[in-house]
């Protein structure tokens, strides 16, 4: 590939064309879908003449796409060549040539929104140097092949995305490497089988960088292999570019679909053996809730979002359980890899979706391993980011490698990372070839050390118990007691004063409307009842004080039987004349001692053993866990608690992976006199500065 530094530097001359008119993130927006035309262009040039001929007899475009034997066509008269021909009519020309393509060329044209861009080279002079600079570049397929070709445009993306203020669509490359040498670690077997067929997906893929590094890596290994690359992008113009990175290496570009994954599955019931995604961190899923939640309901652990749905700020969970629904059940399952940032390791409480969602996938045992890579990566962020490592067919047998079957991995490679010399918008740090090396290295050797732990499922899951301690009140009436009913909500917003006179105002104006008139007179019948209320308690004080419910509950059924009040009402009263009191009797519910709600306390306690199989309701595995939880209880909770008992109802089952408190190192704090020394010198310094200036 002796032309592939000097075919991508001259495109990328190009760009500079653009200085001015265009600023320099932007200049992708023109070189990208110009150098996929002028690819076009060169593939089309051989039959370009019988394609025009054919043209004439015939409009369909899978006949004229035939004689092309591209799977694509052109039929109008124009070329890069004669485009040149008339320089004042270039404009209208070049539109009438994007015109004479086949539809599925249309459609990457129009997702890159070119007609935009041709308007405004043409407005600044600039559309027939443009044509006429990338008319000089010979890209036929006898001068440059797929695979070259495919190169070029990957360095193309890359440069841009580099240059582009966010980068939002772009995964450093090295990032990508990392991904896929873990992802194929070990399977060099499988790999170079002769006449193999491998299926990768990316369902949020970009411009296709993952799908290309991966179908790079394969082709590397065994040149014969037949690979599939299946792609989904919501961002029209990412799928432009992905699409036409896939057309130029004569892959089958319907295999890359424009829409949401959520709501419009493009690759419904495909299943491929290995996927990689890089989801956007954080994006927000509320305009899809109903569809997801829809789904969910129905399909249930069927369906593909039936363990959980995370809170709707962060669909990073909905895109993991999206990805797995695509893996292959046969003998050799699937291996799948996504990046995340730290919120779904640690998110959400026992019972939460998030946690439902990581109790799925580990009870599943479909976590193979997490690998914390260095902060300052990516161009647009630079939090701490993850890979996962997923496969519904973890190794069992020592002969084939470490056995994995029931473990979960994690490796810190936090520190493997070498500086820029010049930073690229949040990314200040880069992942050396090197780097990459050794963290797969220590990824594929299994073992413990500094850099990597290893854990059995059950490590990541905890018990969530409910500790209930008895309710006991005294009830008393009093001034003091009787001002407390107005922090009872069902009493105090019986009558809110602020709203009763924002409605009285609006009354006086004539502008006040039914329904809130209704309001208003409602507000002031609550009013009378707490006067009314009020009244019948002052004439009731006694200052005695009672120490068992039920007495006292009959008194104030008494106080207050001539007022109309329903049951929340009068529970409100009951417990605004009421106080905690360890010496007064059980507050019960039937034959059973109610429970105090502020008194309640959770314990969260380690599972004792790993769930043997996933189930929806995990009451099951709570119930084998029963010895466990009465032991830590009687360890943990007796010796500080005088009377409590387990509300075994409430018992939940969580999953969460605190990755940072594995590899925390405890750093020793500097001797007290040190520290003392140092300030004092300081204070020495300091008044020998101010000395200087007062004189």
């Amino acid at each position: 590939m002796n032309n592939f530094n000097d075919k991508v530097n001259f495109i990328w001359k190009i760009a500079e064309l653009l200085r001015g008119p265009y600023k320099a993130d932007k200049y992708g927006d023109v070189i990208l879908p110009m150098a996929v035309l002028r690819r076009f262009d060169c593939l089309l040039e051989d039959t370009k003449d019988k394609v025009v001929e054919k043209a004439k007899t015939t409009d369909i475009e899978m006949i004229l796409n035939s004689v092309t034997g591209q799977g694509f066509s052109n039929k109008s008269n124009f070329q890069f060549k004669n485009l040149l021909d008339d320089p004042d009519n270039i404009k209208a020309n070049f539109i009438s040539y994007m015109q004479g393509f086949s539809s599925n060329i249309r459609e990457i044209l129009e997702n890159f929104d070119f007609d935009k861009e041709i308007k405004k080279l043409d407005d600044n002079n600039l559309l027939f140097l443009v044509v006429k600079e990338f008319s000089q570049i010979d890209l036929h397929p006898d001068v440059v092949s797929n695979q070259e070709m495919g190169y070029i445009f990957e360095e193309l993306i890359r440069r841009f995305s580099e240059n582009a203020e966010a980068g939002d669509h772009y995964t450093p490359r090295e990032v990508i490497e990392l991904m896929v040498n873990i992802l194929f670690n070990n399977m060099e077997k499988e790999l170079t089988q002769k006449g193999a067929i491998f299926t990768v997906g990316d369902y949020a893929c970009g411009t296709g960088g993952m799908l290309s590094v991966a179908t790079n890596y394969i082709k590397k290994l065994n040149p014969d292999a037949q690979v599939e690359v299946f792609g989904q992008e919501l961002n029209p113009q990412s799928f432009a570019v992905c699409k036409s990175d896939i057309l130029i290496k004569g892959q089958k570009e319907q295999n890359i679909v424009l829409g949401n994954s959520f709501t419009a599955d493009g690759h419904k019931n495909l299943k491929v053996r290995f996927a990689l995604m890089n989801p956007p961190f954080g994006v927000d899923w509320k305009k899809d809730k109903d569809f997801i939640e829809k789904e969910s309901k129905e399909m249930g652990i069927k369906g593909r979002f039936g363990a959980g749905t995370p809170r709707t700020s962060d669909g990073s969970l909905l895109f993991l359980q999206h990805m797995l629904s695509k893996m292959q059940q046969d003998e050799k399952g699937s291996r799948m890899a996504i990046i995340f940032n730290g919120s779904p390791l640690f998110t959400g409480d026992a019972g939460s979706g998030e946690s439902e969602i990581r109790r799925w996938i580990v009870e599943n045992d479909l976590l193979e391993g997490i690998i914390a890579l260095p902060t300052d990566l990516f161009y647009n962020t630079g939090i701490a980011t993850y890979i996962w490592l997923l496969t519904n067919r973890k190794n069992n047998d020592i002969l084939h490698g470490p056995v994995r079957t029931g473990k979960i991995q994690l490796v810190d490679a936090t520190s493997f990372f070498h500086k820029m010399r010049k930073s690229l918008g949040s990314k200040r740090h880069e992942i050396s070839e090197t780097d990459i090396a050794e963290i797969t290295r220590i990824y594929g050797e299994f073992k413990e050390n500094e850099y990597c732990r290893i854990f059995e499922n059950k490590e990541f899951g905890y018990l969530k118990v409910t500790i209930e301690r008895p309710l006991k009140l005294n009830f008393q009436i009093t001034e003091e007691r009787i001002e407390n009913l107005y922090t009872e909500s069902a009493f105090a917003n019986l009558y809110i004063k602020e709203q009763a006179e924002e409605l009285e105002l609006k009354k006086k104006k004539g502008s006040i409307k039914k329904a809130e008139l209704d309001a208003l007179e409602k507000l002031y019948h609550g009013l009378e009842s707490q006067e009314q209320i009020i009244s019948r308690l002052k004439a009731s004080m006694d200052g005695k004080l009672y120490k068992n419910r039920d007495e006292f509950k009959k008194l104030l059924q008494s106080v207050l039987k001539d007022i109309k009040m329903n049951n929340t009402l009068f529970k409100a009263v009951l417990m605004g004349l009421s106080e905690r009191d360890e010496t007064a009797d059980y507050c019960m519910s039937g034959k059973n001692k109610e429970a105090d709600t502020s008194l309640r306390d959770t314990e969260s306690m380690p599972l004792s053993m790993d769930v043997e199989q996933y189930e929806v309701d995990p009451a099951k595995h709570i119930k084998k866990e029963r010895q466990n939880i009465l032991d830590y209880v009687e360890r943990e909770v007796k010796p500080h608690v005088k009377e409590f008992w387990i509300d075994h109802s409430k018992t939940k089952i969580g999953y969460e992976i605190p990755f940072t408190r594995y590899f925390y190192k405890y750093e020793e704090l500097r001797p007290f006199t040190e520290i003392m020394l140092e300030i004092e010198t300081l204070e020495k310094e300091i008044q020998a500065e101010i000395k200087k200036v007062i004189g």
